[in-house]
């Protein structure tokens, strides 16, 4: 994405390098993404770079009550921002209202404004000539409802795809905000960046901030390790129900339950290392096992998949075998290994004996 938004940097700096060769800059790009992904601070940062004004606006500030109002508006800020170029023009959540039109909706009225307020964008856009150097940055995480008029080439004319960071980059995003809390010397924020996969930029700030709260409530002078480890916990499942009784039979299967995950965890070469074990309920859980991965995966193979429904059932195993019992404890453990083994056969084609057919299609 970085990469992306360089060529739009170098243009809003020096326009003439391209006209040159007789290319056109793009007029508006869109930056798509998760929430949290950093689009809006993407594109501030584009501004900053380039070292242009930004004109801020949200897609909801444009729907009024009043009819003609968001298209006005539309007007008034392409408007100002002529007169400010080179500059850019941040529309954020634009799927607000560049839904596609002529969609059923309720009340009508809201629904003519919006369109009116979209054709007055594709109007204007259209109307930004080669040396404007107006660039209309949006940011949606709905891509699939927006109108292809705004999508096609002279309008937004370049998607850009804001993914979550990987590894490297979420090692990086926790050192950024591990400079505004007190840091304890000697944490390995690497450590933190391997147990975070999936986590947004958004998650891993309100990461650091929880840690920083629960390192003050414990009336510590600094930030340490095993805060952070908290805080990530209570960001991906909730706070520790510490106070919750627990009778001893429970417990009992509970700590079978996990020790068996923990157990395969660590004897199944193909899995994850394990990270640690608990058997304090957090949110729905009744206990949890932690595995730390060694880099972020991005496809999973046979074994891997195979070893992860290894580690999946043994809990429920480990009920069976040592407590004489079975519970309900297992109904997550068993959703998740269901979900993995459908899609080992439906989809990634990895049954010997139905072979590499896809029977998943497109109704699920």
């Amino acid at each position: 994405a970085k990469e992306e938004v360089t060529e739009i940097i170098e243009f809003l700096r020096n326009p003439k390098k391209f006209e040159r060769l007789g290319g056109r800059i793009p007029r508006g790009v869109l930056l798509v993404g998760a929430p949290g992904c950093g689009k809006t601070l993407l594109a501030k940062a584009i501004a900053g770079e380039a070292d242009v004004p930004v004109f801020v606006i949200s897609g909801s500030d444009f729907v009024e009550m009043f009819a003609g109002v968001g298209a006005s508006r539309v007007r008034n800020l392409f408007q100002q921002a002529r007169q400010s170029a080179p500059c850019i023009i941040f529309v954020d959540e634009i799927d607000a209202i560049g839904r596609r039109r002529g969609e059923a909706s309720h009340g009508g009225g809201a629904q003519d404004e919006r369109e009116q307020t979209l054709n007055a964008i594709l109007v204007e856009m259209d109307g930004l000539g080669t040396s404007d150097q107006v660039i209309v940055v949006g940011a949606t995480n709905r891509m699939d409802v927006l109108d292809p008029a705004l999508t096609r080439p002279g309008r937004f004319d370049r998607q850009i795809e804001v993914p979550l960071p990987d590894l490297k980059g979420r090692e990086q995003i926790l050192n950024i905000y591990a400079k505004r809390v007190k840091l304890a010397p000697g944490v390995e924020l690497h450590r933190i960046a391997r147990g975070t996969p999936m986590f947004s930029g958004a998650d891993l700030e309100a990461l650091v901030n929880e840690a920083a709260i629960s390192a003050t409530m414990h009336g510590k002078d600094q930030v340490e390790l095993a805060d952070l480890e908290e805080a990530r916990d209570k960001v991906r499942w909730g706070r520790a129900r510490k106070s919750r009784v627990v009778g001893e039979k429970e417990k009992r299967i509970t700590a079978y339950h996990e020790a068996g995950h923990a157990l395969m965890q660590v004897v199944e070469e193909n899995a994850d290392p394990l990270h640690k074990v608990s058997i304090i309920p957090r949110g729905m859980a009744g206990g949890a096992t932690f595995s730390l991965p060694e880099q972020d995966r991005y496809f999973y193979t046979k074994r891997y998949c195979e070893a992860q429904l290894c580690v999946l059932l043994a809990g429920r195993l480990a009920e069976e075998l040592f407590c004489g019992d079975i519970s309900s404890g297992a109904a997550a453990d068993i959703g998740m290994a269901t979900d993995i083994a459908k899609r080992m056969v439906i989809d990634w084609g990895m049954s010997d004996r139905l072979g590499m057919i896809n029977f998943g299609g497109d109704s699920g």
